[in-house]
């Protein structure tokens, strides 16, 4: 294990599941956040707090960051008292959140003029995934700086794919968010036809599961969203943040898109209704509210759990 100290800056929702899985796959974790009452449940697993990031750049040669927002990862990378202060060619950053791809290719310029080496990997698949290990990365940067990341990857994450330079990994997964936003906005609108209709609404959602209509989204989402609970482990924050970052995609590039602008303004309305801490899923309830119909069915889990095994990653090779 050539890099044995790991440092992860950021233990909200994500992060804290991918330290779970570094401790669980031998390493030795030094871990750092602003709030500190995220620390106690990580020591107990055998997690080492740090005091600044100072120290944690002292003591590891990795140094993953799961932050909320684009402006945390500047801050954190490039602040007065950031990474960009400590690093030396012996540091490897791995940035795994979900970011706008020209901030990261800035990023990563700084970075890698200290001499050291720069990733980003966010992670994609869903929350409860993260829990075991089983969530999809993405991932771009240099291939040797892959190859030297890929046995801490695999203790984070499933299915690995480099998908090339820096930026491209940061590209696809808004890409992969906005398809699920995307879909859950629709997945509530083809719901509410159901329960007007009045088909029963655990049927709807199998006869949809077994139909070309299916999809990640509806065999997750879905059954939290008729529980009641809404409960991904993901906010309307962060799917606002999303949603709005693939929208300056499609305004870069000029794209005539339809349905991007009017996702940025569902989300928008939900973020301003139910706060930005409610859950993503809650974007359904706008139209629940607004239809005075609410998509409850018995029978479903108010959270998602992973039932598989936690795995060893691997990647997927594109030829």
């Amino acid at each position: 294990m050539k890099d044995k100290n790991i440092g992860l800056i950021g233990l909200g929702n994500v992060g804290s599941k991918i330290a779970n899985s570094l401790i669980i796959g031998g390493y030795n974790l030094f871990i750092y956040d602003l709030e500190k009452n995220k620390y106690q449940k990580l020591i107990k697993k055998g997690a080492i707090k740090s005091s600044s990031i100072k120290s944690i750049c002292d003591s590891c040669t990795v140094i993953i960051t799961c932050l909320p927002t684009v402006k945390s990862i500047i801050e954190v990378v490039n602040g007065k008292r950031g990474l960009s202060q400590y690093f030396n060619k012996k540091h490897l950053w791995i940035e795994m959140s979900t970011t706008d791809e020209k901030q990261m290719k800035k990023l990563s310029q700084i970075i890698e003029k200290k001499g050291a080496d720069v990733l980003e990997s966010p992670l994609t698949g869903g929350a409860h995934r993260c829990e075991k290990g089983n969530i999809g990365i993405l991932v771009g940067g240099k291939k040797k700086v892959f190859n030297r990341s890929f046995p801490i990857l695999s203790k984070i994450g499933y299915e690995i794919i480099h998908v090339g330079k820096i930026g491209n990994a940061s590209t696809l997964k808004v890409v992969t968010n906005y398809l699920a936003s995307t879909n859950l906005v629709s997945l509530g609108e083809a719901l509410m036809i159901c329960k007007k209709y009045g088909i029963n609404l655990k049927k709807s959602y199998h006869a949809i599961r077994i139909s070309s209509g299916n999809s990640f989204v509806h065999e997750t989402e879905s059954q939290v969203i008729l529980n009641g609970s809404y409960n991904i482990n993901f906010t309307m924050d962060l799917a606002c943040k999303d949603v709005g970052l693939f929208n300056n995609l499609v305004k870069k590039y000029k794209v005539q898109a339809k349905l991007s602008p009017m996702l940025v303004k569902i989300f928008d309305e939900g973020i301003k209704k139910y706060g930005p801490r409610s859950w993503s899923t809650m974007v359904v309830k706008l139209l629940e509210d607004k239809s005075k119909t609410s998509l409850r069915s018995r029978g479903f889990p108010s959270i998602l759990i992973d039932h598989k095994k936690r795995r060893n990653g691997i990647e997927i090779k594109i030829i």
